[in-house]
């Protein structure tokens, strides 16, 4: 009689060690459920109100963005791809279920920066151009500063040679002019009249001599003065040009896209609250 109640306890032991495995079993389960939910929460797409604030931050940042560096235009590409991003991001939320109305002012906003940036774009490849010129000019303005420089050295070496050999051939007839005049005739009119035809002659070639000298100093003042105008010329054409090249790259550094993608941007954020405020008048 001792034995039954025996294997009712081990019995009853069985059934509590079955009883505490299907609560674990149970509480396990209620965790992975319970984590499973959690993930789910946590995959779940923004709300509306979430979006909303979400894409109007980065609208505005993006509006705000300034390039440093010239050429500006080689941020345009990314600046509109992120600005595609963002709206795709608003669109594709299906908390947002953005409406046809959205989808026209939206577009025609994108055309139109993208209009103006393809603009700007044009007027930098024109103003990069120009600046390409600017340096070709100013390159040539001390290209013609060097060749002038070195004409004036050449004429004046030229000068100087001619003047010398002739300056010698006026000393040489002076000297052979005054050895004459000291030649002695005495009596004889043949000697008297030989010294005096040759002082005549050699007279005759001293003036023509001198009258070369002055004339060639004189044809290379004109020379040089001709020189001097050409180069003038030259040179002022050139200082015209730069000066007008000057003119057109001055907003080279100046990114003139700023108020184009601050402008876009406002009327994007413009039209995402007017899509709001559809939705919230049709609910109520």
């Amino acid at each position: 009689m001792s034995y039954r109640p025996q294997k009712s306890s081990h019995r009853n032991t069985r059934r509590g060690r079955r009883k505490l495995h299907h609560e674990k079993a149970k509480r396990k389960g209620q965790k992975h459920r319970s984590g499973g939910k959690y993930l789910l929460e946590e995959s779940e797409a923004p709300t509306s109100e979430e979006a909303v604030e979400k894409t109007l931050g980065r609208l505005n940042s993006l509006g705000g963005q300034i390039f440093a560096f010239s050429p500006f235009s080689k941020y345009f590409d990314d600046w509109l791809l992120s600005l595609k991003s963002v709206l795709s991001e608003f669109e594709s939320n299906p908390a947002v279920n953005v409406d046809e109305e959205f989808v026209k002012k939206r577009s025609k906003i994108i055309a139109n920066v993208e209009r103006k940036l393809s603009e700007r774009r044009r007027e930098e490849a024109v103003l990069e151009k120009a600046t390409r010129r600017l340096v070709k000019q100013n390159n040539l303005l001390v290209q013609s500063d060097t060749e002038y420089a070195f004409a004036t050295q050449k004429l004046a070496s030229k000068r100087n040679r001619e003047i010398k050999r002739l300056t010698r051939k006026v000393h040489d007839f002076e000297e052979e002019l005054d050895e004459t005049s000291q030649m002695k005739t005495g009596i004889n009119p043949f000697a008297k009249r030989a010294k005096s035809n040759k002082m005549a002659e050699l007279t005759l070639k001293l003036d023509a001599a001198k009258s070369e000298v002055e004339s060639v100093v004189k044809a290379f003042e004109v020379e040089q003065e001709k020189l001097h105008d050409e180069y003038e010329k030259k040179k002022q054409t050139i200082i015209e040009q730069v000066q007008n090249l000057e003119k057109k790259v001055e907003g080279l550094d100046t990114d003139g896209s700023v108020e184009d993608r601050r402008v876009a941007c406002e009327e994007l954020v413009n039209a995402v609250n007017a899509l709001l405020q559809r939705k919230k008048s049709s609910l109520s």
